[in-house]
């Protein structure tokens, strides 16, 4: 059955439809509260821990796709230089690292405003394309913090490659 099939509504809470996404492709999920959901996603690198919140004040899905990096402290700003060169190349979401929690970060936000509502089909698709965007750049992310490889040549890399799957 396909994901849209499943709902005939255009009511549901975004949240619900994550759930439902999450249950039809066996990913382990926790439904955190009424408007979040975690879930764990394998991927080919890594297993990436995904969440989506719902913002009822700016009508927002906001999803963050986090996986652990842990760089030395004298690498941090060549990290940087080849975040900043990867969200160049990224047209939907961005990476960013948290320092406090060592964590890599992919954001992306999808503006439902005006009472519009998002399809299943949309919502995994912005799933998958998060994973994706990690599993392209997580080879270069390594290269240039524990290679100690030029950003340039780390994200020939991540062109180069074929990369994961979600």
């Amino acid at each position: 059955m396909a994901l849209n099939e499943h709902y005939l509504q255009d009511d549901l809470h975004p949240i619900d439809i994550v759930e439902h996404i999450a249950e039809h492709h066996e990913w382990d999920f926790d439904r955190i509260h009424d408007d979040q959901i975690a879930m764990a996603v394998e991927g080919q690198w890594r297993t990436y821990s995904i969440t989506l919140a719902w913002s009822d004040y700016d009508q927002t899905l906001r999803l963050i796709c986090t996986f652990e990096m842990e760089p030395p402290a004298d690498r941090l700003p060549a990290l940087y230089e080849c975040m900043n060169a990867t969200n160049d190349q990224c047209w939907a979401g961005a990476f960013t690292y948290w320092d406090d929690h060592k964590l890599m970060v992919y954001r992306y936000g999808l503006v439902l405003a005006g009472g519009q509502s998002a399809s299943a089909e949309q919502i995994d698709t912005m799933i998958n394309a998060a994973v994706l965007s990690a599993e392209r750049f997580y080879p270069a992310f390594q290269l240039v913090v524990w290679g100690n490889r030029p950003t340039q040549e780390a994200l020939q890399v991540a062109i180069a490659e074929a990369y994961g799957r979600a």
